[in-house]
């Protein structure tokens, strides 16, 4: 990924460039060379993909193409305020790193778990869910009380990508049970993801700590943009604001539906998804069809959304 962007935009190759110095190797030779079982290394890939999605935003705001507004989704609310200028690109290269590194260490390999919920509403999801940590959670004996931990009966909505689909964190066992029930209750289908850890939950509140500490000693200045938070759906637009949002995010859930909503309500018109992949842009059309929705990942994606704005 973002190798295409690296050959042919001098303000993209500078991205990949600030990122090797930022974080002291060639995270460049790790994108596009590999190994990819350390692409697959969550400290390797948030910063991969920050970079890949800033270089993207840096081509289209050489050709003049700005954001009136942005959002992104979990680690893409980090390319957001940098767009935004809210922090710098070295200063979130570095701290993705760090993020990615402090939510896989927060759970042990193989005791999270995250699961996506198909064709369920959300509402119904989250009842399931409070059922199944209640029912996880008994009151411990004295005698069981010295090795009793709450942190098995963890689960919740991450991810409210979608009215169809919502993804569950938590401890394995819990979301395997929760996405069990939520089939009984009608489900389409139940997923169990292949993730590296439980994301966006309970879970992750030692990562949480951690990055909070780091954020802190960053400078955060105000956005030149408003910013859809994903932790509130609410735009931000002061750098303290934008600071707290990003740190409660680790635990809170993505609530992607209603930031687009928010996004929609200010006038937005035309959405541009930077970086790998299209998966906004799949969301996008099960969120609200009649929006324009581009993406930019590469030299073809880019004229194909230079064409499409010159409509």
């Amino acid at each position: 990924m973002g190798r295409d962007l690296y050959n042919n935009f001098p303000a993209a190759r500078a991205v990949f460039e600030e990122a090797d110095e930022a974080l002291g190797f060639s995270l460049s030779k790790v994108i596009f060379d590999g190994p990819e079982e350390q692409l697959k290394l969550t400290e390797h890939t948030q910063p991969a993909i920050l970079t890949v999605s800033v270089a993207a935003a840096r081509v289209l705001a050489e050709l003049g193409i700005l954001p009136m507004v942005a959002a992104g989704h979990s680690l893409g609310e980090y390319s957001a305020h940098v767009v935004a200028n809210t922090l710098s690109f070295a200063d979130a290269v570095r701290t993705v790193r760090s993020r990615g590194r402090y939510m896989q260490q927060a759970v042990p390999q193989g005791e999270g778990a995250m699961a996506a919920i198909l064709g369920l509403s959300a509402p119904l999801i989250s009842e399931i869910c409070s059922q199944v940590s209640d029912e996880l959670t008994p009151l411990p004996t004295a005698a069981e009380a010295r090795d009793f931990s709450p942190n098995t009966a963890v689960v919740s909505p991450a991810n409210l990508n979608s009215p169809d689909q919502t993804v569950i964190s938590g401890a394995a066992a819990a979301v395997q049970l929760a996405a069990d029930r939520c089939k009984e209750a009608g489900a389409k289908r139940t997923v169990m993801l292949q993730v590296s850890a439980p994301f966006h939950c309970a879970l992750m509140q030692p990562a949480q700590d951690a990055l909070a500490k780091d954020l802190e000693s960053i400078v955060f200045n105000d956005p030149v943009v408003p910013i859809a938070a994903n932790v509130d759906a609410r735009l931000v637009t002061r750098g303290p604001d934008s600071r707290d949002c990003l740190i409660r995010q680790v635990t809170g859930p993505v609530r992607w539906v209603e930031c687009i909503q928010l996004l929609i309500a200010q006038g937005a018109t035309h959405f541009i998804e930077v970086g790998p992949g299209k998966v906004l842009t799949g969301l996008m059309r099960q969120i609200d069809r009649n929006q324009k929705t581009l993406n930019v990942e590469d030299s073809a994606s880019l004229d194909k959304t230079l064409s499409a704005l010159a409509e």
